[in-house]
Parts: C-alpha cells; sequence; structure tokens
C-alpha cells in the first residue's frame, strides 16, 4: 500500500518534489506551507507556489503560523501518517511534528551535508566557489540539518552557474531523490548514515545588504557574488548615484583603482583583476546588455562606481 504523507514546503524549489510524490502514486494526507503573503501592487495575500499546487490538486492545505501549539500538533497527529516530507518549508519542526510520523520526517537539503547547513546554501555554495554541491536526504531530528543521511547524489557546479539555474537542477533532482528514498524507507534497504563530525558549514540567510558589490574585493569573488545572487536579491552598485543591478559578469584582464571605469565596454577595476559587466538593470527599469546601457548612461573611462 502506498504510504500516507504529509508534504511541508513553501517556495517552487518545493514543487516539482510535491508533484513527484503525487505521480508516484503516495497518499498526500495533507500539504502544510507558510500562511499567504501580501503581494503585488495591491498587496492581497497570495499562495505560495505549494499552496498553489495543492489547491489545483485537491489536497487538504493547512498554513500554520507555528508548530507550537498543542492544537495544531494534536491536527498533525490525527493524521496518522507514515512520513512527512519536508521541503524549504521555513518553520521550526518541533519534537511532536518530528515524532508523529510512523516513519519520521524526512528533509530535502541542497548540499551535501554537512556543508551549508541551514538556509541558504545554494547561494552560500556559490559564494565560496564551490565546484560541486548536491541533494541529501536527511531524517530530521531536533537540531539543524543535523540528522543522518538516507541518500546523497552530487552534482558539479559550472562556471557560469547563477543561483537560479542551480536551484531548478537541484530541485530537479531532489524531486527524483525523495520518491527513492521514501520507498528504501519504506522497504528497509536504506540505513541513515550519521553526518560527519568534520566539515560542518553553516549557510546563514540571505539579505539584501549582502547584495551591494565591494570593489576592492577580488574580481573572481565579485563575479561569484553576482551569480550567487541572481535573481534574489540581486548584487548591486551605484553609477552616478543610481542604484544599478549586475546580472552577468565575466572576470578580465585589468588594473586599477577599486571601482575605476578601465576602459569604453564598462570594464571595471577590482581590489584583483576586473570585471566586465554584461548585463545590467537601472532600479525601475528593464534589464539590457552593457552596450544598450552605456548608450543611455555613458561612462566614460576613468569614471568612478560606488
Amino acid at each position: 500500500m502506498a504510504l500516507r504523507i504529509a508534504f511541508m514546503g513553501t517556495p517552487d524549489f518545493a514543487v516539482p518534489a510535491l508533484d513527484a510524490l503525487h505521480r508516484a502514486g503516495y497518499d498526500l494526507a495533507a500539504v502544510y506551507c507558510q500562511p499567504p503573503r501580501p503581494a503585488g501592487r495591491g498587496q492581497r495575500p497570495r499562495p505560495c507556489p505549494v499552496q498553489a499546487w495543492a489547491e489545483d490538486h485537491g489536497v487538504p492545505v493547512q498554513t500554520p503560523v507555528s508548530l507550537k501549539s498543542a492544537e495544531t500538533q494534536q491536527i498533525f497527529r490525527d493524521l496518522r501518517l507514515d512520513a512527512a516530507v519536508v521541503a524549504a518549508y521555513g518553520l521550526i519542526l518541533p519534537k511532536a511534528i518530528l515524532a508523529a510520523p510512523r516513519l519520521g520526517c524526512v528533509n530535502i537539503h541542497a548540499s551535501l551535508l554537512p556543508r551549508w547547513r541551514g538556509a541558504a546554501p545554494i547561494h552560500r555554495a556559490l559564494l565560496a566557489g564551490d565546484r560541486e554541491t548536491g541533494i541529501s536526504i536527511m531524517q530530521m531530528d531536533e537540531g539543524l540539518d543535523t540528522g543522518p543521511v538516507l541518500l546523497a547524489e552530487r552534482m558539479p557546479i559550472a562556471a557560469d552557474m547563477t543561483a537560479a539555474i542551480l536551484h531548478d537542477a537541484l530541485s530537479a533532482m531532489g524531486a527524483r531523490l525523495i520518491v527513492e528514498a521514501l520507498r528504501g524507507l519504506a522497504d528497509g534497504t536504506l540505513n541513515a548514515e550519521p553526518q560527519p563530525e568534520q566539515g560542518v558549514t553553516y549557510a546563514a540567510k540571505l539579505t539584501r545588504e549582502e547584495g551591494r558589490l565591494d570593489w576592492t574585493e577580488s574580481a573572481a569573488a565579485i563575479e561569484r557574488r553576482i551569480r550567487a545572487f541572481t535573481p534574489w536579491p540581486g548584487a548591486w552598485c551605484e553609477i552616478a548615484g543610481a542604484r544599478v543591478k549586475l546580472l552577468a559578469a565575466q572576470v578580465v584582464d585589468g588594473a586599477g583603482v577599486p571601482g575605476t571605469v578601465l576602459d569604453d565596454q564598462l570594464t571595471v577595476a577590482c581590489g584583483e583583476g576586473a570585471v566586465r559587466p554584461s548585463r545590467l538593470q537601472r532600479e525601475g527599469r528593464k534589464e539590457m546588455d552593457a552596450e544598450t546601457f552605456l548608450r543611455g548612461f555613458p561612462l566614460p573611462k576613468g569614471s568612478r562606481i560606488a
């Protein structure tokens, strides 16, 4: 018989896994996600991607603000679950929730644990210049991504990968692996392996302020930041008082005072080397290539960028 499960997730990263479990025939007793938040010009509450999928497929949805209340925990217990699958849910699961399903709670985590435990593993891997990442299917405990790993798969990080590209690739990998992991968990063919004590790193949540470029950093670090912060929160700088996002750039040869424009191709000196932005976006405007940007916003050699 198909396992009776709950799915707990919020953003679009989680949707492929939810859809894969549905197509694999699992009995979806409920979907849990964060409550709708104001969005758009009218600031009307908008369901998250996981809730939208669940409503389209007739799956009951729960959107508690917290899982700490006795009433919320009893509702969860009353589902009589075999397992719960968690993917970028965004809420802490108390002990009572973790213990309720017969086979426990299983998490789809976008890194090779114990590297990049925490909220933003995709972005931190790119910022750090990691050459590979992957998906870990983890049996959850009360720690922050500290539980034993049931299944893991590696993926190389290509030199041109943005956070958006890596996000989609890992989301698809997670969807495939979670079906395999639940099958192995149910029939006893998967054994959870404790995480190594060495190599632990933490992927802190991103802030908008981190997107501001520091031209005293190396060109390689700046180019990684641009890729890591695309599409959100965006890597940006100030040009003639205007806030401008850099959406793509290449590391090139060049030297000068950091933040100085070195030529008519918008090559900018960094602490080490230089970068040449190829796609930019002024605040409130559409994105454009560098040539188009310079036609409307000329920056002669020697200009300074903050």
